[in-house]
């Protein structure tokens, strides 16, 4: 039988994060199994820095955002940075993360993440460790699973701000532009574009025009609408097919940080239309804060079952969403590709129907 198990979060937070831990570590509880919980995502791993959580560390999580193990996307065991002198240099250091999950007799462990950090986790589990993956981003973005928890808080946040964004815009009679997180997808930016009353939403898989985005706006100023509402997702590219970069970072498993193409739609609006334009970023806040009830209860169903998967010895796998129900999906059998939005969408083709523009 199965006495210790691991847990770690790995790459991004999301809200639910916690909410897995929890679970888990009710069920390993109650299947009297020890888990360990390692600190900053893989770091704590090959450092060997953990807790092991009891009962005091998972009361009261439930509502929490963010992470109680701590998480990074730098520390990649494949690429670990590692001081020699003053320099740091990047060293292969997968046979210390595996030697120290003997070292501390974990069966199993849980890696809690987004496409960098399950790709980490396969790679891991082809070298001989057990692992059973969670599907974690508020992207919306992996394969293998119809949902991941984090997206719905995410969608709510930018609901949110998009009620308080119609006022001011009503009120200016202006353009007001909102950027959403979402990398290479536009999941969020389709679905809180809809819910939030948008008149035009830009997302990576439809191309746009700025002609066709000021063609709406000109057609709502024909209505007696002196104002509209773009939502545009932070991967969507610029007419020279390039992406704006906030910055890129040496060392992380994902180099490139988006964010900024709000700012250059909202420009290229006002040089157009002549019309008054304004750019909103909504970043990190979509991260943070307390999880909706949805994902909490996804997030709890994830960690149920993945528990319950590494207690019983199987592994190799991530926990999975499919057709309402909670199973799970081999690493090898999921798609290294990106979940996109297909430009079939029943939610695109709904929008359309609604008189929402793609700026196509």
């Amino acid at each position: 039988m199965v006495k210790r198990i691991g847990i770690l979060t790995g790459g991004g937070d999301a809200p639910g994060l916690n909410a897995v831990i929890r679970a888990v570590a009710r069920v390993a509880e109650a299947a009297g199994v020890e888990l360990y919980g390692f600190k900053n995502g893989f770091s704590g791993l090959i450092k060997g820095e953990f807790i092991v959580l009891t009962k005091p560390y998972i009361s009261g999580l439930l509502p929490k955002g963010g992470t109680i193990l701590g998480s990074n996307n730098r520390d990649n065991p494949f690429n670990f940075p590692v001081k020699e002198g003053e320099k740091l240099i990047y060293k292969d250091m997968s046979d210390t993360a595996l030697q120290n999950l003997k070292l501390f007799g974990i069966e199993c462990l849980v890696v809690i993440g987004g496409d960098g950090t399950l790709a980490i986790a396969k790679e891991l589990s082809q070298k001989g460790a057990r692992i059973v993956g969670v599907p974690k981003t508020i992207d919306n973005d992996l394969n293998g699973t119809e949902q991941t928890f984090g997206f719905d808080t995410a969608v709510s946040v930018a609901v949110d701000a998009l009620d308080r964004l119609h006022t001011t815009a009503e009120s200016h009679h202006r353009v007001m532009v909102l950027e959403v997180m979402g990398r290479y997808a536009g999941w969020i930016a389709l679905y809180s574009g809809v819910a939030g009353g948008a008149d035009v939403i830009l997302i990576p898989e439809i191309p746009w025009s700025i002609e066709k985005v000021a063609e709406k706006i000109y057609k709502r100023r024909e209505e007696d609408k002196y104002f509209s509402i773009v939502v545009v997702a932070e991967g969507v590219k610029t007419h020279d097919g390039s992406q704006v970069l906030k910055k890129v970072i040496d060392g992380s498993s994902d180099l490139i940080r988006l964010g900024g193409i709000a700012y250059v739609i909202a420009d290229m609006v006002e040089k157009v239309t002549g019309i008054e334009s304004r750019a909103t970023v909504l970043g990190h806040l979509q991260r943070g804060g307390s999880p909706s009830h949805f994902d909490r209860i996804l997030a709890t169903r994830y960690g149920v079952e993945a528990a319950k998967l590494a207690i019983s010895g199987k592994s190799g796998c991530m926990v999975s969403l499919q057709n309402g129900k909670i199973t799970f999906i081999d690493f090898e059998d999921i798609p290294k590709l990106i979940r996109a939005v297909p430009r079939d969408h029943q939610l695109i083709k709904a929008a359309r129907e609604l008189g929402i523009s793609f700026g196509d």
